[in-house]
């Protein structure tokens, strides 16, 4: 088990992290965040409703079954969005450099800390 703080830095500790939170889905609160130079307030607000909606368009079309995660690809980042299989109502949310980054190493790393994280 791993501490909210130990698992943001295990994150942002990864090469090309550039930022790293746990967020609530149900207020868009972050409950706790690590990185730099990236408003994250308001990049976890926004992609509170990107969760949101996916988990909505999932329970009308009568999908069962869980989000993994959710993968934006910008032109320069990569944005790994995970809701929590440990922890109900929170997500992960993780930016990644595009250049400098590993997406599969960083995705299971998103994994691994959402297995272990107690919060």
């Amino acid at each position: 088990m791993s501490t909210l703080e130990s698992s943001l830095t295990t994150l942002a500790g990864l090469k090309g992290a550039l930022s790293a939170a746990v967020v609530d889905y149900n207020s868009g609160m972050v409950l706790g965040s690590k990185g730099n130079g990236i408003d994250i307030e308001v990049a976890s607000a926004g992609n509170t409703e990107l969760i949101r909606a996916k988990l909505r368009t999932m329970k009308d079309l009568g999908i069962t079954g869980t989000v993994e995660d959710i993968l934006v690809t910008l032109d320069q980042q990569y944005h790994i969005l995970r809701p929590s299989q440990s922890s109900p109502g929170l997500f992960i949310y993780f930016i990644l450099d595009k250049e400098t980054g590993n997406l599969a190493l960083a995705r299971r790393k998103v994994q691994d800390v959402d297995r272990d994280l107690v919060v």
